[in-house]
């Protein structure tokens, strides 16, 4: 199982340095992959709670600078890391424009782009971007096929709820095909037929985006079971499963001692940590993302690359 981690986008990080820093170390490292996400916003009295437990959005949040900007910054000082996003929340762009940036980072990359999407979660970020809730769906389907037409040969014509587009160029063009990677699905993996989230996937998606929530082999079978269910549909729908691959994305948090045995995924001392990463390598992901963002205890961005640093090492050991 390969080692992704996210770069520093939070409160605290020197953007001028941090990022360039960070990409450069990650990848002496061995890190396979470096990977940004999105917050538009901090809302101050936010219309809905940050996670099922938790109301309060976490201070580490109030920042979160644009994904694609240091993406950049790290392809220019990087030459083998792939690039990726986890995630954009595709409503909140226009689907052409956001096609476009893509291509244009992955040209400035020599081809490193990873695309993670998802349908986003909070109505605070949609309206500001004159979304809502109930647009979600529609606009992440609209946004895949608008990428599909604009990566393609010109000119390109594509008629949508937002995007028309009558034969003319886009470019730039991607070095090749951009893998797209979706999130999301992950409260439906009991629901094997219904689940738009797993179904769309399975049917436009180069693999899986989903977040380890439960410790030991309770959080492994979940994620083989949404996996096969992925796999399965996309067997149905006449595409090549073996190519599709799941990317687990693992939300740091340290403790100061060890958590108890009801805690969440990602939660607990490094020793804990480590049993998670082998929850997920034993669950069949093909890569783990480390996100240290949620840390709001580092006191600078170079405390959080030596975590990072001998999480790499000790996963290198193995």
């Amino acid at each position: 199982m390969k080692l992704g981690l996210r770069l520093p986008q939070g409160l605290g990080t020197d953007l001028r340095h941090d990022v360039v820093e960070a990409a450069r170390t990650a990848e002496a490292a061995g890190y396979a992959s470096l990977w940004t996400y999105e917050r538009l916003l901090f809302p101050e009295s936010p219309v809905d709670p940050y996670s099922p437990t938790t109301v309060e959005w976490p201070e580490s949040s109030r920042q979160a600078a644009d994904p694609l900007a240091v993406l950049t910054a790290a392809a220019v000082v990087t030459e083998r890391v792939r690039l990726g996003t986890a995630v954009l929340i595709a409503a909140l762009h226009t689907p052409v424009q956001l096609a476009k940036a893509l291509a244009t980072v992955d040209q400035i990359s020599g081809g490193r782009v990873v695309a993670g999407l998802g349908t986003g979660w909070s109505s605070d970020e949609l309206r500001a971007t004159g979304a809502t809730r109930a647009d979600r769906g529609r606009f992440l389907d609209e946004t895949l096929d608008v990428f599909n037409a604009a990566w393609g040969p010109d000119p390109v014509t594509v008629r949508g709820p937002r995007t028309v587009i009558d034969r003319a160029s886009v470019l730039p063009k991607p070095v090749s095909r951009i893998p797209v990677l979706l999130g999301g699905g992950g409260n439906n993996l009991g629901r094997r037929t219904s689940s738009k989230a797993l179904q769309r996937i399975a049917e436009h998606a180069e693999g899986w985006l989903p977040v380890l929530t439960n410790t030991g082999p309770a959080g492994a079978a979940e994620l083989r079971t949404g996996w096969a269910c992925i796999r399965e549909m996309a067997s149905v729908a006449g595409r090549d499963a073996s190519s599709m691959q799941m990317v687990v994305v693992g939300n740091v948090t340290f403790t100061g001692r060890p958590a108890n045995s009801e805690r969440s995924a990602f939660v607990g001392t490094l020793d804990q940590i480590m049993d998670d990463i082998r929850t997920a390598e034993e669950a069949g992901a093909d890569e783990l993302i480390v996100d240290l963002n949620l840390q709001d205890w580092f006191t600078n961005t170079q405390q959080m690359l030596e975590a990072a640093v001998e999480i790499r090492e000790r996963v290198a050991a193995w």
